[in-house]
């Protein structure tokens, strides 16, 4: 932390930092608070007196809104506080499940296409008063319909040019579906930040043992998606890699579908090695938990699930029963999106706090100035190794 405390200081603040971290974000946005107000409170500088600093130091970065709801279900947004030439960041988790609205006798859970009008709002009642406004989605809107093929709608495209014509200047996500989806918006900032860092930390933290080498490790990918993932932690940890692909009967079509011929591996033995089987999300679960059946059928010693966004739309039983069965050993998610406290006090489980990791990026942003080292973790990563496997020499 020393290294960034220093940087910082070495330009002055875009503007007065202001956080808003929504409703739906609460938890998350309370932890990088208070990271914000630790590291700043520590900060000496000849000019923090200036008019270039007021307000740098404060209890609290936090601005609090609401958006109430009238009987009907419409909304609107109330700003508690001026936010005039501030930089705000406002964070949101647009998959957040757990919220629910009154539409007269009747209760509604929110979608995210809810979850995301509050974030217009909360736009349109700063009414370009603000001078930036950046916005922290973990899970990108609409991120898995990014492509058309045939006549479908283009939503990520569309919510990403409504954010920006709205004057949003910054999107910083994490682990976007398709990375491609930034092309959308080429005049303004959009970063899709990669956890990898987070979860091998996580995960050797909790683990004791592992041999981070060829011979007693691998990473691998459930499918072709998910392949530059694996591909990029492999080289790091200077491991080989593996993945498997669906082999599709393309001579029959069921309901619209051609139905899955095999599950194909591709990749060296697997027999007695430790393998992290890393994907951007858990929806139903049905993929990783087949996956890691299929590899502790080929040998795995242990296998370690990793994905970004842990979503469990089918709850949990699925997984402790997989669990039991030694399917697989341990399951990391993130805390960038809801997590039920089911989840949490799964012994099996392993949270991945990405909050330090967050307001590192807007105490930098902050101050106008390079995220490309916060983007690229390849040093703090093999630091971390480093240090464990020197436990064991």
């Amino acid at each position: 932390m020393a290294q960034t405390t220093t940087k910082a200081l070495t330009t002055l603040p875009f503007g007065r930092l202001g956080l808003i971290p929504m409703e739906n974000c609460q938890s998350l946005g309370q932890k990088v608070n208070e990271w914000l107000v630790k590291w700043r409170s520590q900060r000496q500088h000849p000019e923090m007196d200036s008019f270039a600093f007021e307000g740098y130091k404060r209890d609290s970065y936090t601005i609090q809104v609401q958006t109430p709801r009238f009987g009907s279900g419409e909304a609107k947004c109330v700003i508690n506080e001026s936010v005039r030439g501030d930089d705000i960041y406002i964070m949101t988790d647009v998959s957040n499940y757990s919220m629910e609205y009154s539409i007269g006798p009747y209760t509604n859970l929110m979608s995210p296409d809810d979850h995301f009008q509050d974030l217009k709002r909360v736009i349109a009642a700063i009414g370009g008063k603000a001078r930036r406004i950046n916005v922290i989605m973990p899970y990108l809107y609409e991120s898995r319909q990014t492509q058309r093929n045939g006549r479908e709608s283009l939503d990520c495209a569309n919510a990403l040019h409504e954010l920006v014509s709205m004057g949003v200047e910054n999107i910083v996500t994490f682990d976007a579906h398709d990375a491609r989806i930034q092309n959308v918006t080429p005049l303004h900032g959009f970063e899709t930040v990669q956890p990898a860092y987070q979860f091998m930390k996580s995960l050797l933290n909790e683990e004791d043992g592992l041999r981070i080498d060829n011979d007693h490790f691998m990473v691998i990918s459930p499918d072709e998606g998910s392949m530059s993932r694996a591909i990029y932690l492999a080289n790091i940890l200077g491991i080989n890699m593996g993945m498997y692909y669906k082999r599709l009967d393309y001579a029959t079509t069921v309901n619209g579908r051609h139905p899955v011929a095999a599950n194909e591996f591709l990749g060296p033995d697997l027999a007695g090695k430790d393998v992290i089987l890393v994907d951007d999300m858990i929806s139903s679960g049905d993929t990783v938990l087949e996956t890691a059946a299929l590899l502790k059928g080929r040998g795995a010693r242990r296998v370690y699930i990793c994905a970004t966004f842990g979503f469990f739309t089918d709850g949990l039983k699925k997984f402790d029963i997989a669990h039991e069965k030694g399917t697989f050993d341990r399951l990391l998610t993130t805390n960038l999106v809801y997590q039920t406290p089911e989840l949490l006090a799964r012994s099996y489980y392993i949270d991945c706090d990405l909050s330090k990791y967050i307001a590192l990026i807007i105490d930098t942003l902050n101050h106008d100035l390079s995220v490309s080292h916060l983007l690229n973790p390849v040093d703090r990563i093999t630091r971390c190794v480093n240090k464990y496997m020197a436990r064991y020499k």
